[in-house]
């Protein structure tokens, strides 16, 4: 008989990263999907909205205690968004989200976006050196 010892905590964690990824691309569906309650749309908002914004509850330069509002209140956000779409919703989105999880990335679509990205910065900076 062997014993099957359970995933440690790095599985977890990953499985758990994994998951998240997942439902933060199916909230992001749901919200576009008609629907969705309105208030669950702004939410969703908020909750973008403070995970994208430089400005935070406590600041990160302060050691430890300035990320954990990162790490606590936008999982906990994500949390209360999922809790007001309806479930039947969420459903749909977290399967398209998954399915879209497993295609292929274009390797091409990422050279053509560096590239440009490239070009334009060097336009960019040919203007500004010619300026001065």
């Amino acid at each position: 008989m062997t014993h099957v010892q359970p995933p440690g905590w790095s599985a977890r964690l990953r499985g758990w990263a994994k998951n998240l990824k997942r439902d933060v691309h199916a909230i992001y569906l749901a919200a576009r999907d008609r629907r969705t309650p309105w208030y669950a749309k702004a939410l969703a908002f908020i909750v973008a909205a403070y995970a994208l914004s430089p400005i935070d509850l406590i600041p990160d330069f302060i050691p430890v205690i300035g990320y954990l509002d990162d790490l606590i209140l936008v999982p906990l956000g994500i949390f209360l968004v999922i809790r007001t779409i309806p479930p039947h919703i969420m459903a749909e989105c977290r399967q398209k989200a998954t399915i879209a999880g497993t295609r292929p990335i274009s390797r091409g679509a990422v050279v053509i976006v560096v590239v440009l990205w490239i070009i334009t910065a060097a336009i960019a900076l040919r203007y500004i050196l010619s300026s001065q």
